[in-house]
């Protein structure tokens, strides 16, 4: 039940979203874990987990009397899903209810910025890189999706050939065609022309990625011998080391900058403090979905959107992308600070609800004319009045 609460307490702290609008749910399924279900103290469902049919249908149950309940512009976000039910719960509510995932959509975005913000230090654009993902579960697929998504958009061409820019390690190596009839659906759009590959630094050799992005929630994946295999390739090769909390995080930041000789640029899904590397102070940046979601949520509602639509992403990430400035740059930082948090979900949800109203998916009519100035407007603030 913390994560539900924990979720909304960043959308109300961070977003603006006033606490009376929010409700968090947890739904019990009951447990497959013996030592709870024997626990004369569990509080939850003592039985085994609901799969299948039973699943499916009380999922259908709640969104449908949340929908019947609070009408068709109530937000759903979904948290900590397994992944195949995750893909399977967004592809069947997306056509039907304002769904958001947070796992799949909004780590998506949130590394979509950083990727974004990052071509001014590396130059080009998104479909003049190379991508390897260490990690092929909810985030790895979903962040892999919106790259080529945004590739699409800038240059027009059919997702499927962007894909191929994208490649994707799990625990069984390279994911490569020969590899389709055993894989998850998720995985098989990933599945490219290759010869077997199982190890992650063979695989940098043969792909020769200039981005290496890890959300395998496995930490010390990416060793010496990996970020010296990124660094021959690259002149500043990018790393996000994704996976949460510290101790999963692929590499540190120190070991990031050393073994890189300083030239690597770093982000990390768990916070890391600066680090000097030959005279020069590194900062790292942070992936952190907080970025994104509380922001993305109140342009949902400011606009009274009915849907969520992948351009909405797209439209988030440029907005935070768009916070990173000059000064931030020199720092290696490809995040904006997050003590400006209200300021960056304001012009994120400016962003989001200017392409709700641009698909025609928004309720509130007529369109605002300063979206900026009216989302900082509908942002709940905790400031009491004093009456002495």
């Amino acid at each position: 039940m913390g994560i539900p609460v924990g979720k909304l307490s960043l959308y109300t702290a961070l977003g603006g979203v006033r606490p009376s609008a929010c409700l968090p749910i947890t739904i019990d399924v009951g447990t497959n874990n013996e030592k709870l279900l024997n626990d004369e103290f569990y509080i939850g469902l003592r039985r085994r987990r609901a799969t299948g049919q039973e699943y499916d249908e009380l999922l259908h149950e709640f969104m449908s009397a949340v929908k019947q309940n609070y009408g068709e512009k109530v937000l759903i976000q979904f948290e900590d899903f397994a992944n195949h039910n995750a893909f399977e719960l967004l592809a069947r509510y997306c056509s039907s209810h304002l769904v958001f995932n947070d796992d799949i959509q909004g780590t998506a975005s949130v590394v979509l910025a950083g990727l974004i913000a990052a071509l001014k230090l590396l130059g080009g654009t998104l479909a003049d890189h190379r991508f390897l993902f260490l990690g092929a579960g909810e985030a790895g697929t979903g962040i892999a999706e919106l790259i080529a998504l945004e590739m699409s958009k800038k240059t027009g061409n059919p997702i499927e050939e962007n894909r191929k820019k994208i490649w994707l390690v799990d625990s069984k190596g390279l994911i490569v065609a020969s590899r389709k009839q055993s894989l998850q659906h998720f995985k098989k759009p990933w599945a490219h022309e290759h010869e077997p590959v199982t190890k992650l630094v063979d695989a940098i050799k043969a792909i020769k990625p200039t981005v290496l992005i890890g959300t395998s929630g496995v930490g010390k994946q990416f060793t010496k011998e990996v970020v010296e295999a990124m660094t021959s390739i690259n002149e500043k090769p990018l790393i996000m080391a994704l996976s949460n909390p510290t101790s999963q995080a692929e590499c540190t930041a120190e070991e990031a900058y050393t073994w890189s000789e300083g030239r690597a640029i770093f982000a990390s899904g768990s916070p890391f403090d600066p680090f000097e590397y030959n005279g020069k102070v590194f900062v790292p940046g942070q992936a952190n979905n907080a970025y994104i979601f509380p922001g993305f949520g109140l342009g949902l509602i400011t606009s009274g959107a009915i849907r969520v639509h992948d351009d909405m992403l797209l439209a988030a990430s440029e907005a935070l992308a768009s916070q990173v400035t000059e000064e931030h740059f020199e720092k290696g930082l490809i995040y904006p600070p997050f003590s400006n948090i209200r300021k960056i979900s304001a012009n994120i949800a400016a962003k989001v609800a200017a392409k709700a109203y641009e698909l025609g998916l928004a309720s509130h009519l007529p369109q605002p004319k300063d979206l900026v100035k009216y989302a900082e407007s509908c942002m709940y603030n905790p400031g009491y009045r004093s009456y002495l």
